[in-house]
């Protein structure tokens, strides 16, 4: 659905963040981003996006080169969303309605249609009954969720996450989650970028892992069940994982020994 093909971006008078990175987002998958701060997490997500041009390769949507005109843009954000990690960095109007009326406003789309995204986008946060609130004065858990309702309203095929869950108390991460569950339900693909590798395994689908000699995929399960690829990546291991390891090697999870036996078994069972 979206991907890049040999893609590269240096920042100006600085080293290549990214290098001749080929990297797809498939439709209907939950991915993961990992990797430690300075691996280029930012740098893929803005890529994707379209808020940076490769300097190298290219941008394709649903096979196509992206260019980089008002009118290839407009294409590709209305189809690409990206939320970054500071709701304060998103938010900008004067009330939650107006800000997340913004984007479908800026699309030239009819009053009625811009209300009912805005009123779905507001439904699916649950955040209907700020709508009227001024934007400062909202808790940062609803912060984050206002942001999220802008991209949202935009109805993408595919909303991009940075950290989305940094910051939030733990029920604010679990209602968060069953969130994005809905907006999966309701056919939206979510990307997630995270340091939570316990999350991670929890939630996604797929993994993408960047690492300083390049960026690992492969599915969740699999990729993230590997140590030494989470140390090169400066993440630690989840906790699933490692302790199906450590009851292995005291030779626990055996045919007859209690318990799950592998470690999807024991992740569910956590």
């Amino acid at each position: 659905m979206v991907e890049l093909a040999g893609a590269g971006y240096a920042y100006e008078d600085g080293p290549a963040v990214l290098s001749g990175v080929d990297f797809a987002i498939a439709e209907g998958r939950a991915l993961v981003l990992l990797g430690r701060n300075g691996s280029g997490k930012t740098t893929l997500m803005r890529l994707l996006s379209g808020g940076l041009r490769p300097a190298s390769g290219e941008l394709r949507l649903d096979g196509s080169p992206v260019s980089y005109d008002r009118a290839g843009l407009t294409r590709l954000r209305t189809a690409v969303q990206l939320v970054v990690q500071d709701p304060d960095d998103q938010l900008f109007a004067a009330s939650v309605e107006q800000d997340v009326s913004f984007g479908p406003m800026n699309l030239g789309l009819p009053v009625d249609e811009v209300r009912a995204r805005v009123d779905s986008a507001l439904a699916a946060l649950d955040i209907t009954a700020l709508r009227d609130r001024p934007t400062h004065l909202l808790s940062y858990g609803q912060r984050k969720r206002a942001a999220i309702a802008g991209a949202v309203a935009m109805a993408p095929r595919v909303l991009i996450l940075d950290e989305p869950t940094a910051g939030l108390d733990p029920e604010g991460q679990e209602r968060l989650l069953d969130t994005l569950a809905g907006l999966r339900s309701r056919g939206t693909t979510v990307v997630m970028a995270t340091h939570d590798v316990d999350l991670a395994v929890r939630w996604a689908d797929d993994a993408a892992v960047l690492t300083p000699s390049g960026i690992r995929f492969g599915p969740a399960p699999r990729l993230l069940a590997d140590p030494e690829l989470l140390a090169g990546a400066g993440l630690r291991q989840a906790w699933a994982p490692a302790v199906t390891a450590l009851l292995r090697a005291r030779d626990l999870l055996g045919a007859q020994a209690p318990g799950p036996k592998t470690p999807e078994a024991l992740a569910s069972w956590h």
